[in-house]
């Protein structure tokens, strides 16, 4: 006889944004410090030093990783991360929409926790990321990383919330209280992290390079 076989329960994952990096597409506020080139070098090494973060969590505890990536194609991701990565496209629609779609497929799939990051928070640790899982298995709702510039390095949810990703000024200095306003209509019991600082314009860089320096 046959029978139906329970769905795998992923009980965290962690999903990391990033883009392929194409000179003159990726990085683009860098150019005019490092070059088309440099600004896609700088993408390349940062989206590599956040997954290798990602994989020494994978070290001290049970977490399967997911790529979301924009630009270039899955064989071009997996040729440059490997084949153990699961890559996933992005797809349509502003980055609201695009965490939205990638938290509705994690749930979807059985997940219990979900956590995602982008490429541009190198100072972001496993010890934070783990933090956050933590948050949302003692019972949080919600965990929020704000960034310096006003948006987030990472969220975390142990269910799928719509609102905390429709009416968001996305790329402004207001994403992350925002964010917070609809945690706190919804009251939502939301963990927050430390504030961490994203690299996004030239004069960010010193944090990219004090961080090479440690590595």
């Amino acid at each position: 006889m046959f029978y139906n076989q329970p769905p795998t329960i992923i009980n965290k994952r962690l999903i990391i944004f990033t883009r392929y990096p194409e000179p003159g597409i990726t990085k683009t506020r860098m150019i005019p410090a490092l070059g088309a080139v440099g600004a896609a070098k700088l993408q390349r090494q940062m989206t590599e030093h956040t997954l290798a973060q990602a994989q020494l969590l994978q070290s001290i505890d049970d977490v399967s990783i997911e790529v979301r990536f924009a630009g270039g194609d899955k064989q071009l991701m997996q040729a440059w991360l490997g084949n153990d990565i699961e890559c996933i496209a992005q797809g349509e629609g502003d980055l609201g929409q695009k965490m939205a779609n990638s938290l509705i497929s994690a749930f979807q799939n059985q997940t219990k926790l979900v956590v995602i990051i982008g490429s541009d928070c190198p100072e972001l640790t496993p010890a934070l990321i783990l933090k956050a899982f933590q948050q949302l298995h003692l019972g949080s709702d919600l965990v929020l990383g704000s960034a310096i510039d006003g948006g987030y390095y990472l969220i975390g949810l142990s269910r799928f919330i719509p609102e905390l990703f429709a009416g968001i000024s996305w790329g402004s200095a207001q994403v992350f209280s925002q964010t917070v306003e609809a945690a706190q209509s919804l009251n939502l019991t939301t963990a927050y992290l430390p504030p961490l600082a994203d690299v996004d314009r030239p004069e960010d860089l010193p944090i990219w390079e004090q961080i090479q320096k440690e590595c």
